[in-house]
């Protein structure tokens, strides 16, 4: 009765947070720029804050991920913003440090409120058999391979026996390719005039990509590891 009762205050405590959350980023127009066509509206203003732009960015990738907006402007916008390969830092950065604090929450704040979640949709129980059979080694590979959305994936993992700190470690290490791909490719849209390095960084990003595609069939040929 006691634990049910902590758990119903964690939530309420959570929501309270979420709403005060969402109502500050919704004041400061995040929402409204977080989309690839804002991008260059949310450059300007992530370099109004100078030195504490990287700061401020890796904050609203954290915010992505517990609140489900769309990952994909945020990592194009590292590149446009910080350049190819100090944006990829902090892409990656962002990206797991959003991925873990969305995996805690899930774990021991909201709980009951994830599971309710789980209950209507298939991917969690998917991941969630999975890391039973193959432990880490199923985060390595919908890291690696997007099956799942990375929102879900981040909220599902939380459900999970996984180590909360193997669960960063591993996000870290696997999105490192995907996080870089993204960064030089839109690197490439703010490299100068010159079209030698327009391509390196496009050919750069591709390989990234390439890279990622090759990983998973790699290691499941060596270690039998089954993707979901």
């Amino acid at each position: 009765m006691a634990a049910k009762k902590n758990d119903k205050t964690k939530l309420i405590i959570v929501l309270v947070a979420i709403v005060a959350i969402i109502a500050v980023l919704y004041r400061m127009g995040i929402f409204e720029m977080v989309s690839i066509e804002n991008m260059q509206k949310l450059k300007v203003w992530i370099e109004g804050f100078g030195a504490l732009g990287p700061v401020v960015y890796i904050g609203i990738y954290v915010a992505a991920a517990l609140f489900f907006l769309p990952g994909l402007p945020i990592a194009l916008l590292a590149g446009i913003a910080f350049g190819p390969i100090m944006g990829g830092l902090w892409a990656l950065t962002g990206a797991t440090l959003g991925a873990t604090a969305a995996c805690f929450v899930a774990r021991y704040a909201a709980r009951s409120m994830v599971e309710g979640w789980a209950q209507t949709n298939p991917a969690f129980k998917k991941i969630d058999e999975g890391v039973e059979k193959q432990g880490w080694r199923m985060l390595m590979i919908t890291r690696l391979v997007p099956v799942f959305p990375y929102n879900i994936q981040n909220y599902a993992y939380g459900l999970t026996k996984i180590n909360i700190v193997t669960f960063f470690v591993v996000s870290f290490i696997c999105m490192a390719p995907g996080a870089f791909a993204f960064t030089f490719m839109s690197g490439a849209i703010v490299a100068g005039e010159s079209p030698a390095q327009i391509m390196m960084y496009l050919a750069i990003g591709a390989i990234f990509f390439v890279a990622v595609s090759l990983i998973p069939g790699y290691l499941k040929k060596k270690k039998g590891i089954e993707a979901a």
